[in-house]
């Protein structure tokens, strides 16, 4: 009886989540804009065109710029997505510094359209990367399902159930002007959930990870916010944040708190990552030796957990380093003094970005240490009690 009462409250608990996802999902999404405006009466789209022939190229190599090519191409362009596919349009290419696509026939393109009256008119945009990114991201699932079978589907599952959350609930709700901090914070507390119980199901060792990773996010995410009130800087010192203010006009989005929501985001994975190492390092522990005190396995979690916050912390702040590695070459080429770097904005989120998710990482060792500690030994101590009444 008691195998089927847990069995109807996991499905019902099922069916409101996927219900309360649903709605969520559809709120989200009602209204999304197709396409931006560059005029009053001039919707811009990007579709995939094709180099047919190269009409006129005078461009030359630049010595000076690592072998660029700089200068001029005549093409004639086949679009091959959207309204006007199959139509073909002559266009000019001109190659700089900074937008430098060099087109050769068959060269697959991101055309950009301009239509006004019924015409348009094409211009290139970029290289259409899609067949390669996709078949990186083909090659990463394969690897992560084979080598990792059944835990590496579930992460895979749980890893597009974060992508779908992010990208089709957080990014258009907070653009409609959705409170920030709230809506992040319930993200991140879905996602860890969904996340942790695909990878290993409903049991004291998830339950462990789910709580400290949420209660590590959110003091990373506390820091962040005092931190940034103390230092004079938010989501309007982010180097977007011009263009994004003129979005807010129209839509009503909030940009203050979005630094601190990007952070809780970001420190998501690695806080994870360590407080399931840790949750399952202990769950081992007192499965080999179920004798062991709440106390002893609290101190083997700390002492595992203290070589994975190491680890971790690196891993993070290496990432934000390298993130900001070209502002950090430029300001070095320049010659700009520590106290003027140390200072200016972005490098100041980058560090605070860093070291308040690296504290995120190193708090939730104790907390899931002592949750699972507490909640493995409690187990026996309810099974214990259930064995005497039986007697």
């Amino acid at each position: 009886m008691d195998k089927r009462k847990t069995l109807i409250i996991k499905v019902a608990a099922g069916v409101i989540f996927i219900a309360f996802f649903s709605i969520l999902l559809f709120l989200a999404n009602q209204d999304n804009p197709e396409n931006y405006k560059t005029g009053t009466n001039s919707p811009v789209k990007y579709v995939k065109a094709k180099v047919i022939e190269v009409l006129q190229d005078n461009t030359q190599t630049d010595e000076n710029s690592e072998g660029l090519k700089r200068g001029h191409q005549l093409l004639e362009i086949m679009i091959l997505s959207g309204e006007h596919k199959g139509e073909t349009q002559i266009i000019d290419n001109y190659l700089g510094l900074l937008y430098n696509v060099y087109a050769k026939e068959g060269t697959r393109i991101i055309a950009r359209l301009d239509t006004h009256e019924g015409e348009f008119i094409a211009s290139i945009y970029n290289y259409d990367r899609s067949f390669l990114i996709y078949g990186i991201i083909i090659l990463f699932s394969a690897l992560l399902c084979i080598i990792g079978g059944k835990k590496g589907f579930m992460a895979l599952l749980g890893l597009v159930f974060t992508i779908l959350c992010v990208m089709n609930i957080l990014v258009p709700m907070i653009s409609k002007g959705v409170p920030v901090l709230p809506l992040t914070i319930l993200i991140v507390i879905v996602t860890t959930i969904v996340c942790l119980v695909l990878l290993d199901g409903i049991n004291p060792k998830t339950f462990s990870a789910i709580t400290g990773t949420i209660l590590g996010v959110l003091v990373a995410g506390i820091l962040a916010y005092i931190i940034g009130k103390l230092a004079h800087i938010s989501g309007l010192n982010m180097e977007e944040a011009e263009s994004m203010l003129l979005v807010a006009t129209d839509n009503g989005l909030k940009i203050r708190n979005l630094l601190v929501a990007g952070i809780l985001i970001s420190a998501l994975g690695a806080v994870m990552d360590t407080g399931m190492s840790i949750s399952s390092a202990i769950y081992e522990l007192h499965t080999v030796n179920p004798t062991m005190k709440a106390l002893a396995l609290f101190q083997s979690g700390m002492n595992i957990g203290k070589d994975a916050m190491g680890t971790m912390a690196n891993t993070l702040i290496l990432a934000f380093a390298g993130s900001s590695l070209n502002l950090v070459l430029m300001i070095f080429a320049y010659g700009i003094p520590f106290s003027q770097i140390i200072n200016t904005d972005l490098i100041a989120i980058e560090i605070i970005r860093a070291i308040t998710a690296s504290i995120g990482i190193i708090l939730s060792v104790p907390i899931v240490a002592f949750i699972g500690s507490r909640v493995m030994t409690r187990k026996d101590k309810e099974h214990i009690v259930k064995l005497k009444k039986n007697l």
